[in-house]
């Protein structure tokens, strides 16, 4: 009766552990919970709490116990793969709306301008900044960190625990995700594109028609002005565009849509 109660109580100690692995893994990396200004205690409590709840739900599908070290460390460099894997997914979508902010900055002058991010908590270009700040705002208001979490505890259906990941398949996903992340961000900065080109564009006929006019003096107010403008109207629509594009993303990516 004490081993098989010894065995028990190391197969459920086994099953919490080789979780969280995955679960604290993930949260290392995914937007809103690994950010610099997040304690690290913050972040194993809120990783611990998540796998107590998950742990009993995928007991069944998790691997037995392995009785050889060699075995355990290789089930434990699988399952923070895969939890390294989903954070850095959802991760690759929020880097869209610092891409975004670089995109607008140069478009509207400003990027010469830095200013103190708190994400990194280095200084970068104030629109990007501002882009990423603000995307990780919404995201929380919106309630889609809600939807990060479901990922992580539904991951288990797209990647059992302890297979590995093709390495090949791991690269073309991830060649896929830095093409949509960059494609998202040139949507969000989409209009500052246009307003950038049709500027330029009037500015060298108004050169053109009137040689004497001195267009550099002219043309960094009025780039700076009207792409501010453009700047507070359009972060709205910006920012409804990246979270379709992470709902979706995650809800295709693992099933839950």
């Amino acid at each position: 009766m004490p081993g098989a109660l010894a065995e028990l109580l190391a197969g459920q100690v086994w099953s919490l552990f080789i979780v969280f692995v995955r679960v604290g893994a993930a949260f290392a990396v995914l937007p809103g919970f690994a950010e610099t200004v997040v304690p690290a205690r913050i972040r194993l409590v809120i990783a611990v709490a998540i796998t107590a709840v998950i742990a009993p739900g995928v007991s069944a599908v998790l691997p037995a116990l392995p009785v050889e070290p060699l075995a355990m460390a290789g089930l434990i460099a699988v399952e923070a793969i895969a939890g390294l894997f989903l954070g850095l997914v959802a991760r690759l979508i929020l880097a869209a709306a610092q891409v975004a902010g670089v995109i607008i900055g140069f478009q509207t002058a400003l990027a010469s301008a830095y200013a103190f991010d708190p994400g990194t908590q280095q200084q970068g270009i104030i629109t990007s900044s501002w882009m990423t700040t603000l995307a990780l705002v919404v995201m929380f208001s919106a309630d889609l960190h809600h939807v990060l979490i479901r990922a992580v505890a539904e991951s288990y259906a797209l990647l059992p625990a302890g297979q590995m990941i093709d390495p090949g398949e791991f690269a073309d996903a991830a060649v896929r995700f830095v093409a949509r992340s960059f494609l998202l961000g040139l949507r969000m900065a989409m209009p500052f594109l246009a307003y950038a080109t049709l500027l330029f564009v009037g500015l060298g006929l108004m050169q053109r028609l009137m040689p004497q006019m001195q267009v550099f003096f002219v043309a960094m107010p009025l780039q700076v002005t009207l792409g501010l403008i453009l700047f507070a109207m359009g972060s709205g629509t910006a920012m409804i565009i990246y979270l379709e594009e992470l709902e979706r993303t995650l809800g295709g990516l693992l099933r839950l849509r």
